[in-house]
């Protein structure tokens, strides 16, 4: 392992604990019959073959295997991958990579997508390792770079501000300098002075987007450490974005938790924070995590995040509430599109938000709101939510939701309804993370690390463990669920700091549903404020605290 008794900083220390941990896991993983050792996406042989090859070549390293046999290995799989590459000019996709290799890597079709960020990570690595490569592996990155400059993959407009124009933007920064293209570098500075205006006057389209807003990180990050140093003001315009992407991160940060809604979400983000590499270089304050599920570069690139942003991510001492907008682009529709509201509320040991309004994601993947709890290196499902499923839905994978869902957000307080029509599936599902849970007909009272949940539904339930999560499933909808949240320390002062103790009292606060013309659930919180959701046919819910109906006109960027 390292020795970390160096003059290192603790964020290199954290990235050559990942560098270890993936080099380890490449030197004893068999290659395949072609000679790499993924086939479901060729970017993870680039990744995997970088790290071993990073690791031989750390001097802090005390590596337990044959360093010169792991650099040829890692050079084998560079090669390898290199030569996948589609080098014939004029041709569909020329300057690509395949995205799947199976059956045969080398007669795998050429997909748009890899190139996009390991064309710029490839362009790190051959600056900061090149001159340790052999010849022959010289000479194929250097085709490959000038191949990936040629295709003209990243000589597009900025019109939607995801994170496909991100890397483009990183991207034309990158091979315009490279090559020496002034105008690809102008390009490159505007697209990077538009998509950063546009995010902090109206907010990211994709909000939450999992495991994408880590390609803007990676992207604009490469972008910076690849200067020379003499654009003076295009430092300063990655800074500039840099700061505000962490900064946007740092808002919905609960160690290593990404709080609240989710425009996208993968199997690794959800029902558990899993790929949280770049929040364990950046904050530190959770254990490095077991899983590893997409390395990519957080090993490599790193931006330290303003002081007051770090800070702020942190300490979660005291409760806060981050009330934020967005609105999407629709490049079929000039029109401005809805804006889009926000909500979490986030304390030392659990978190509660989501999205009040509903938004057709891609693929179906928004994850409307949720539970978070920090991350503490036991695995499993760190979430806690319930939905319909929608299109996309299958068992197993608690993700894809159905529109038919009206939600209210206060503090700890989380409450949904679910006006399913006739023709649909009437059951909801939920995810619980494991812990202890005491069951009741129509209620469930648990605790999971420092935190006590109350979940009430409408509906009798069942129970089915799930690989590292339980799921709740409750038929008969339309109905609902009302979740209330308590951290243990809260419940001791409350003189229920006990689940048995806490279960009893909670049981005594059952909101009150109707399920009839109107859909409605009340409940009275363990603060004593009044909370409805009520849905009337043709008419548009409400939510309302005390009587008064919720507001979100103070919500901005």
């Amino acid at each position: 392992m390292a020795d970390l008794n160096s003059k290192q900083s603790p964020y290199k220390e954290r990235q050559i604990k990942i560098i270890y941990a993936i080099a380890l896991e490449a030197m004893h993983r068999p290659l395949l019959v072609s000679g790499l050792w993924f086939h479901d996406d060729v970017r993870n042989n680039f990744y995997y073959a970088s790290y071993l090859f990073a690791a031989t070549v750390e001097a802090s390293l005390d590596l337990p295997f044959d360093q010169e046999e792991a650099k040829q290995k890692a050079q084998d799989v560079l090669l390898e991958t290199l030569l996948l590459q589609n080098r014939v000019p004029g041709t569909v996709l020329h300057g690509h990579w395949p995205l799947s290799l199976n059956p045969v890597p080398r007669e795998a079709v050429p997909h748009e997508l890899p190139v996009e960020i390991m064309g710029s990570l490839m362009v790190f690595f051959y600056k900061k390792y090149g001159a340790l490569l052999s010849g022959q592996l010289r000479v194929a990155f250097n085709t490959a770079l000038g191949h990936i400059y040629r295709s003209d993959f990243f000589r597009k407009p900025v019109v939607t501000f995801g994170h496909h124009e991100a890397k483009y933007t990183a991207a034309k920064l990158i091979f315009g300098k490279m090559f020496e293209d002034d105008e690809l570098v102008e390009d490159g500075r505007q697209s990077l002075k538009d998509t950063l205006l546009y995010i902090q006057s109206t907010g990211m389209p994709e909000y939450g987007s999992l495991p994408w807003f880590w390609h803007w990180i990676q992207a604009f990050t490469c972008a910076l450490e690849l200067d020379d140093g003499t654009d003076e003001d295009l430092q300063t315009a990655l800074r500039e974005m840099l700061n505000h992407l962490w900064s946007v991160r740092a808002d919905f940060y609960l160690q290593g938790a990404w709080v609240g809604a989710h425009s996208r979400g993968w199997p690794h983000d959800v029902p558990g924070d899993v790929n949280a590499l770049h929040d364990y270089v950046q904050f530190g304050n959770f254990p490095l995590p077991e899983e590893m599920p997409r390395t990519e570069y957080a090993g490599f690139l790193f931006y330290e995040a303003p002081e007051q942003v770090r800070a702020a991510a942190l300490d979660r001492q005291t409760p806060v509430e981050v009330t934020k907008v967005t609105q999407k682009v629709v490049p079929s529709d000039p029109n401005p599109q809805p804006l889009l509201h926000s909500y979490a509320y986030i304390t030392e040991h659990f978190a509660a938000g989501g999205m009040w309004e509903r938004v057709e994601e891609f693929d179906n993947e928004q994850q409307r709101w949720a539970f978070s709890l920090p991350l503490s290196g036991r695995g499993g499902a760190n979430q806690l939510y319930f939905f319909h499923p929608g299109q996309g839905y299958h068992e197993g994978d608690p993700r894809h939701q159905s529109r038919y869902s009206e939600v209210l957000y206060h503090q700890s307080v989380i409450m949904a309804l679910y006006p399913i029509p006739d023709g649909e599936q009437n059951s909801i599902i939920g995810v619980l993370p494991q812990g202890k849970w005491l069951e009741r007909p129509k209620a469930l009272f648990g605790q999971v690390g420092e935190v006590y949940f109350a979940i009430y539904l409408s509906h009798p339930y069942q129970l089915l463990e799930r690989p590292g999560y339980i799921e709740v499933s409750a038929g008969g909808m339309p109905g609902g669920v009302v979740i209330e949240a308590l951290s243990v320390k809260k419940a001791l002062e409350l003189g229920i700091g006990k689940l048995e103790l806490y279960a009893a009292a909670m049981d005594l606060k059952a909101p009150h549903f109707s399920t009839g013309g109107l859909l409605q659930a009340e409940y009275t919180s363990l603060n004593g404020e009044e909370l409805k959701l009520e849905i009337i046919e043709h008419k548009p819910p409400q939510a309302s605290i005390n009587g008064y109906l919720i507001s979100l006109e103070h919500y901005s960027v």
